[in-house]
């Protein structure tokens, strides 16, 4: 077989709130009140469009990163604008806030690869302007954003407007009648995010729910659930590719990244999804939180390996 050509890397906006992760392994999550030591320790550049960010720059795509972080000469600032930089990622965007800090996520992966998360915000954090509109989306292919970062909603329309996908990460509860519905194209929920927006125990009640408030692709992503949406008003269902979980911080970000990319390159739905949930498994097997992101060459192996999952 012919092999098919690579499609021109794509130009990416990602737009979000960076974090430091103060990430420890334990063999279990302790109980209110208890200590225990932990088997490793690591500190990494994180938050949900960085964590994207790295996953579509190692699959091929151009990334600028926009979004507030620390003031400037902020060890923790300094340390994401390297690791931005040695991943090949354009920082330039990004608005460092006089006299706030990075926030800061508190991380507890056990030997299941499960975690869990505390992160501290400034709330002043969200009283950035962003860089001029105009200069974030030229030549943009695709935006990606977060749906805590209600200062992007305005960009986002804008993008929209000009027929650029806008791909939401909704990783948190959310009014239901927040623009960022209105303004997005695909709107990717976790369970837990969709579930607590809608008050629906139901994931499919849950997803028309949402459907009918926004003309976006809705979506939803249950970890080894596999992942759910709606297509034509029917629902569709692809099962999860079985791996041995050693580390899930940042799957749903690179999940996220991916289908993002191959958006951009105008991959057909089913295979976007199929796509993204490879890479997201691949991260699943390695510690490193986002930075366990596989390469192009590593995905399209995966997916010529591995048996077609189940589609519903």
């Amino acid at each position: 077989m012919t092999a098919q050509p690579r499609p021109v890397a794509p130009n990416i906006l990602c737009v979000g709130m960076p974090v430091r992760d103060l990430v420890f392994r334990v063999e279990s999550i302790p109980a209110r009140g208890n200590k225990m030591r932990a088997t490793h320790f690591t500190e990494y550049s994180g938050g949900n469009a960085l964590n994207a960010s790295i996953a579509i720059a190692r699959l091929g795509g151009r990334v600028l990163m926009s979004g507030p972080m620390g003031h400037v000469g902020e060890k923790a600032a300094e340390q994401i604008f390297e690791d931005l930089a040695r991943e090949g990622i354009d920082g330039s965007a990004m608005v460092q806030m006089p006299g706030l800090v990075t926030p800061i996520s508190n991380i507890m992966i056990d030997h299941t690869g499960e975690r869990t998360i505390v992160t501290y915000r400034d709330p002043k954090m969200w009283d950035v302007t962003l860089p001029d509109t105009n200069e974030l989306l030229k030549d943009c292919e695709a935006v990606l954003t977060e749906n805590r970062c209600v200062f992007v909603r305005d960009l986002c329309f804008e993008a929209k407007r000009r027929g650029i996908p806008v791909i939401l990460d909704a990783d948190r509860a959310m009014p239901l009648d927040e623009p960022l519905l209105q303004a997005s194209t695909h709107i990717v929920f976790s369970a837990e995010a969709l579930h607590a927006a809608t008050g629906a125990e139901d994931g499919i009640a849950a997803l028309r729910t949402i459907a009918a408030l926004t003309p976006a692709f809705v979506g939803v992503t249950n970890g080894a659930g596999g992942m759910t949406w709606l297509e034509d008003g029917n629902v569709r269902h692809m099962a999860a590719f079985p791996i041995a979980a050693v580390d899930t911080l940042g799957a749903g970000d690179v999940f996220h990244g991916a289908f993002t990319i191959a958006i951009a390159e105008g991959q057909p739905l089913e295979a976007a999804v199929r796509f993204s949930a490879a890479a997201a498994a691949l991260k699943c097997t390695r510690h490193g939180g986002a930075f366990g992101s596989p390469q192009r060459v590593e995905v399209e192996e995966f997916l010529t390996k591995s048996a077609i999952p189940h589609f519903a």
